[in-house]
């Protein structure tokens, strides 16, 4: 049976892999209409940490639900998920291939499998969850949730507090294991038929990709990344607990600001924080159902990407 779904792509893969590059070119070769899937580049006035396109680059290749929210403001998975199926259709209705690009891999997980109907995010509840991570530490905080969620648990990395605090949180104000409310969501078809891509080097060359992180972590401080988070800080309506805040680099670098340790120590913090973001998504990758890899080290991933594409058909 023919699948008349119109078609999408979607490019996933760990910070610093060369993503923008790729779907610029990509943009460039195919026409095809750029979605961010980022949950740092969704707010304005975050342009170094997180590692937005540049200005010149947007020019050459618009992106979609980049600079759509003040820190100020939280952002879902639910958000993105109306927000990018919008932005899908109105470019499916142009007739163009829309090709989502970026590595918050829980966003394309929403995307695909919808929102289960959990509880609304209580400050309250938040502030004591990261209470107890203070005091008692996130290991203590995962194994409590491998005792009222080890379905979660299991998923979650011992290391990822936000999604720790969270499912912790809709099992105290549900009464039931986010797992169980996930395994009630009822599944739909998917409007788009997909072609997943994960752009990331092989196994073996792993090593490349830490020393790109130190380089671009390093090249972003020396080009007023604290600068950038002191304005913000400067503000007055903006707090270390906001989701914006508490992104890569940015959660470092406020820390730094409040005087919690120097220069080199952000440096060092913010690297190993980028890398272990980095094996988050690539454990997410590996999981993935029929991604296509493509290695980010290769010859011509361009031509790796498009020969897929082709296959693909679009």
């Amino acid at each position: 049976m023919i699948d008349k779904r119109p078609p999408a792509i979607l490019l996933m893969g760990p910070t610093a892999a060369g993503k923008t590059d790729l779907a610029i070119a990509l943009h460039e070769r195919l026409g095809s209409e750029l979605v961010s899937v980022d949950s740092a580049m969704v707010y304005r006035g975050m342009d170094i940490g997180s590692a937005k396109p540049s200005p010149k680059e947007l020019a050459r290749a618009p992106h979609r639900l980049i600079d759509i929210r003040d820190p100020a403001e939280p952002y879902s998975a639910a958000d993105f998920r109306e927000d990018a199926l919008r932005e899908m259709r109105r470019i499916s209705d142009a007739g163009k291939l829309p090709l989502l690009v970026g590595g918050t891999m829980m966003y394309f997980k929403h995307l695909l499998e919808g929102v289960a109907n959990l509880p609304a995010a209580d400050p309250e509840v938040r502030a004591e969850l990261e209470h107890k991570v203070v005091h008692h530490g996130l290991v203590a905080l995962h194994e409590e949730l491998s005792r009222v969620d080890p379905v979660s648990a299991a998923r979650i990395h011992p290391n990822d507090p936000q999604r720790i605090m969270r499912a912790l949180e809709v099992y105290w104000l549900a009464g039931r294991p986010l797992s169980e409310l996930w395994g009630e969501q009822h599944r739909e078809t998917f409007p788009w038929r997909t072609l997943s891509i994960g752009l990331a080097p092989a196994d073996a060359d792993r090593s490349v990709l830490h020393a790109r992180i130190a380089q671009r972590f390093t090249a972003m401080l020396d080009a007023g990344f604290i600068d950038e988070v002191a304005t913000l800080k400067a503000r007055g309506d903006l707090d270390a607990s906001l989701p914006s805040m508490k992104s890569v680099g940015y959660r470092q670098a406020w820390a730094y600001l409040d005087g919690e340790f120097g220069r080199d120590e952000l440096e060092r913090r913010g690297i190993i924080a980028t890398r272990q973001l980095a094996k988050r998504q690539l454990t997410w990758m590996r999981r993935w159902p029929g991604l296509h890899w493509v290695d980010s080290l290769g010859l011509d991933p361009l031509s790796d990407v498009l020969k897929l594409v082709r296959e693909f058909g679009t």
